[in-house]
């Protein structure tokens, strides 16, 4: 069964959550994480997100060169 506990926190340059309040003493020691930002907020800057994206495991695949389908004659440029 699972319990929800919503808080506040930050996210130091360790890139470790730092909650602005204390968990309740019968916490358990693992938990699942769901982190809400505020899209319009200009805290982060599209590079800043682009670095932390090229370094997140998740996009690891990407790396796969069988993921590679794509080359600069596909598709149509954006004009604007």
């Amino acid at each position: 069964m699972l319990t929800a506990i919503e808080t506040t926190g930050t996210i130091n340059a360790n890139h470790q959550i730092v909650l602005d309040e204390e968990l309740p003493s019968n916490a358990p020691s693992r938990v699942r994480v769901i982190v809400l930002y505020d899209e319009d907020a200009e805290d982060f800057s599209e590079r800043e997100w682009l670095k932390a994206a090229s370094k997140n495991e998740v996009f690891d695949f990407l790396k796969d060169e069988a993921e590679d389908i794509y080359t600069l004659k596909d598709g149509k440029p954006v004009t604007k």
